[in-house]
C-alpha cells in the first residue's frame, strides 16, 4: 500500500494544523510521501520518506485548474493507493476532479481512519456513523480537522520537483480579492479552545420585565474578545431576525452551530440562554468539555447533555466573568 499525504502549503511554504493533522493520520497507516503545492519552496523537514513538490506563483492562490492539475501530477509520480488530503474548500473543490481523472475515488468529511484502512464518517447531520472501506483505487480521503493528533515527527526528507505544466488557459480566472460580509469584528475562531454559544434568552424580557439586547451584545462581545473564544448560535436565535424581532446585530446564520448549523470541535463550550434540546446539542457532539448557564433547573443541558449546569442569571454571570477576564488577562478564561 503506497499512501501519499498531499496538501496546499500556507502562504510562508507551511502546514497548517489541518494539514499536520492529515498527515499524522497518513503515517499511522504506513510509510507516507508527502506532496505539497505551494508558491514557496517548502521545507524539507517533515521526516518522511520522500517530499513531492509542484510549486510556483501560479500555484499560490487556491484556483479549480491549477490546483488540480498540481494534484494530478503529484498523484501520477507518487503512484499512490492511498491518497490522504485535509478536508477544506480547497481540497474540496480540487481533489474529486482529481480522483475522476485517475479513475479512482473519493471519500470527504472522513473523521477518521484506521491502520486496516477503514475510514468513519457521519451521516444525516451527525447522527448515523458509517464505517467504509473501498477496493478502487486510488481512493482519495478527505480528513476533517480536529480528529487526529497533529503531526510532530521532523527530520530531513528528499525533495523532488514534480514538473507542471500550466498553459494560459489553466490561468483564465484570477483571484482579485475577497469580499465578505460586514460585521463588527471576528467572532468565529475555528482554533479557539472554548466555544460560547448564545441562545434566544438573551434577547428575551428580563428580570425588570424589560429585554436588554444592546446590553447583552455588548457583554457577548466583551467576553468573546477578552476569552479570544469562537461565539455560536442556536437557530431560534438566529432566526429572530426574520420575526421582526430585535436581535444581536453580530450574529449571522454562519455562527449556528447544532442540527441545522455546523458541529465544531472545541475542547470546551459554555451555553448560555440556550435550553440545550437535541438539535443543539447534536452540534456539541466533538466538543470535550460542556457547561451551560440558565435560569430553568429543568433545562435540557440539565438532562444529562452538560457536564456542569449553573443556575443563574447569564447576564450576571457573564458580566462577573468579565470582569475577572479584564483584571486577570485572557489566560484566566482558558483556565477556567
Amino acid at each position: 500500500m503506497k499512501v501519499l499525504f498531499l496538501a496546499f502549503t500556507e502562504a510562508d511554504g507551511s502546514l497548517s494544523r489541518a494539514a499536520l493533522e492529515a498527515l499524522g493520520a497518513a503515517a499511522a497507516v504506513g510509510p507516507v510521501t508527502a506532496g505539497l503545492i505551494s508558491g514557496a519552496v517548502s521545507a524539507d523537514s517533515l521526516g518522511v520518506e520522500k517530499v513531492l513538490t509542484v510549486t510556483g506563483p501560479e500555484f499560490a492562490q487556491a484556483r479549480y485548474s491549477t490546483d488540480a492539475a498540481a494534484a494530478e501530477a503529484i498523484c501520477r509520480v507518487a503512484g499512490a493507493d492511498l491518497v490522504i488530503a485535509p478536508q477544506n474548500s480547497r481540497t474540496a473543490r480540487a481533489l474529486p476532479g482529481v480522483a475522476q481523472r485517475l479513475g479512482g475515488v473519493v471519500d470527504t468529511h472522513v473523521t477518521s481512519l484506521s491502520p486496516s484502512i477503514e475510514a468513519t464518517r457521519w451521516f444525516y447531520r451527525q447522527r448515523m456513523e458509517g464505517v467504509l472501506t473501498r477496493s478502487a483505487r486510488p481512493w482519495f480521503v478527505l480528513l476533517e480537522p480536529g480528529c487526529a493528533a497533529a503531526w510532530t515527527g521532523s527530520g530531513v526528507s528528499p525533495i523532488e520537483a514534480v514538473p507542471c505544466e500550466v498553459t494560459p488557459a489553466l490561468q483564465r480566472t484570477n483571484v482579485t480579492g475577497t469580499q465578505a460580509p460586514k460585521t463588527e469584528q471576528q467572532t468565529i475562531r475555528p482554533d479557539a479552545p472554548l466555544l460560547f454559544v448564545a441562545g434566544a434568552g438573551w434577547t428575551k424580557k428580563q428580570k425588570d420585565g424589560q429585554p436588554h439586547v444592546a446590553e447583552a451584545g455588548q457583554l457577548i462581545l466583551d467576553f468573546i474578545d477578552a476569552a479570544q473564544a469562537s461565539l455560536g448560535s442556536s437557530k431560534s436565535l438566529v432566526d429572530l431576525s426574520g420575526e421582526g424581532q430585535a436581535v444581536l446585530p453580530f450574529l449571522s446564520h454562519l455562527n449556528q452551530v447544532g442540527q441545522t448549523g455546523s458541529t465544531p470541535r472545541h475542547a470546551k463550550g459554555l451555553a448560555t440562554c440556550c435550553h440545550g434540546e437535541e438539535p443543539h446539542v447534536v452540534g456539541w457532539r466533538f466538543v470535550g468539555e460542556r457547561r451551560a448557564v440558565n435560569l430553568d433547573a429543568n433545562c435540557g443541558w440539565a438532562r444529562g447533555k452538560a457536564d456542569v449546569v449553573y443556575v443563574a442569571d447569564a447576564f450576571e454571570v457573564v458580566k462577573r466573568v468579565n470582569q475577572l477576564l479584564r483584571a486577570g488577562g485572557s489566560s484566566a478564561a482558558s483556565a477556567s
